[in-house]
């Protein structure tokens, strides 16, 4: 059964988010967009640096709130680095970010988001902050939103007669369309308390 937080762990959770600095890894085995990363990110984040799948492990801990995590590595690739950090139970948010053009097969990979190479600083930034603002959700609100991504991408990337031929794109519109259903009185709920949190004393 998927744990649902209550309108006070809610706000408690946007307090963490609007008051404490986020933890973001940058995993990427060319250094020099690894480091550009890190230096974009670091202006408003703690930021730190793995150059390969392993080091990517060891600096991946439970204070790490955002993942972004090249897909095509040498040694540990980011596909394996991604299911073991999964099998960890790691409470964090993993984008991959990869010049690897998405296929049928990220239906059921674990990931939050997927950016297809080149990015900018903006697409980062902007991107921490909506992993950040999922954890203020649910989990089967962050799986709805994960789900809907995997969706978006596949429309972006393939064509109408390619999707209408896949049994994956297929599973992951009817996973979206499911968890929607399920969400609407979650979402309902959040919006109260967007609404409850912009009316507190320093709210937005």
């Amino acid at each position: 059964m998927v744990g649902e937080r209550t309108l006070t762990e809610e706000y408690n959770v946007q307090m963490k988010t609007e008051t404490e600095t986020a933890n973001v890894l940058v995993v990427d085995d060319e250094r020099d967009i690894a480091d550009l990363y890190s230096m974009w990110l670091g202006e408003a984040y703690e930021t730190s640096v793995a150059y390969d799948g392993s080091e990517a492990l060891e600096y991946a801990s439970e204070s790490t709130d955002v993942v972004f995590l090249d897909r095509q590595m040498p040694g540990l690739s980011g596909d394996e680095v991604l299911d073991r950090v999964d099998e960890r139970g790691l409470d964090c948010r993993v984008v991959m970010v990869t010049a690897v053009d998405p296929d049928f097969d990220i239906v059921d990979m674990p990931f939050d988001d997927y950016l297809t190479k080149p990015v900018t600083r903006e697409d980062l930034v902007e991107t921490v902050d909506e992993m950040l603002h999922r954890e203020t959700y649910d989990e089967r609100l962050q799986e709805y939103f994960s789900a809907a991504s995997k969706k978006a991408t596949l429309e972006t990337e393939k064509n109408s007669a390619e999707l209408d031929e896949s049994d994956a794109y297929a599973e992951i519109s009817g996973r979206v369309e499911r968890l929607a259903e399920q969400t609407d009185q979650t979402a309902g709920a959040v919006d109260d308390f967007e609404s409850m949190f912009r009316e507190l004393p320093g709210g937005s």
